[in-house]
């Protein structure tokens, strides 16, 4: 099997699993299951971010969020500790899905764990393609979450929250950050961040 064949397979079975998310969102006056649209805006973050991304990395971004609506955030303690037992949790059971799946399509053990290895954010900071990864993560929270977010939260809290998103970043990340059109409270929220 080709490459292209290979990548084509996991990328299917990756969105077709995406699709059965039963929490929908509206895009252009069309229902869409969100899982799915949160893929599609990592992977047009990705094609800004990193155009020649290798397809492991395609595949790992197009994942993140494998099948995360079956581990509600609510099914783990509402603490600091509580959430992050849950990414924790979710990391390695999206990898272990998604690692299956890049398997079955053909690819090689060692591209395999690699998938896996940047599904789970293995070297933040040391490793550059899981920070390419990272920053799309922060790209989609920025341009997507965002506003939905911040009108749940206080002030102070969304301040913190911006400022550790953005040092997570990369000056690229940065860059493509500040492109994203914002108005009103958000942009206001956004600038006493980043004043600091």
């Amino acid at each position: 099997m080709t490459s292209q064949a290979m990548y084509e397979k996991a990328l299917a079975a990756i969105d077709a699993a995406h699709a059965l998310d039963p929490t929908k969102t509206t895009i252009n006056n069309e229902e869409v299951p969100y899982e799915l649209h949160y893929a599609q805006k990592s992977t047009s973050y990705l094609e800004k971010r990193a155009p020649d991304a290798p397809d492991h990395l395609r595949l790992a971004i197009r994942a993140q969020h494998f099948r995360r609506w079956e581990v509600p955030r609510s099914s783990y303690p509402m603490t600091r500790v509580g959430y992050h037992a849950w990414r924790t949790y979710l990391k390695k059971r999206q990898a272990e899905l998604v690692m299956a799946i890049c398997e079955e399509a053909g690819y090689t053990a060692e591209t395999t764990q690699r998938v896996g290895a940047l599904i789970r954010k293995e070297d933040l900071k040391q490793d550059e393609e899981t920070q390419v990864l990272e920053d799309v993560a922060c790209l989609v929270f920025l341009d997507d979450q965002f506003e939905a977010f911040e009108k749940e939260h206080d002030e102070d809290k969304i301040i913190k929250i911006l400022q550790k998103t953005w040092g997570k970043m990369t000056e690229k990340g940065h860059d493509l950050a500040l492109q994203i059109p914002m108005s009103g409270r958000p942009q206001e929220l956004i600038a006493k961040a980043l004043a600091g």
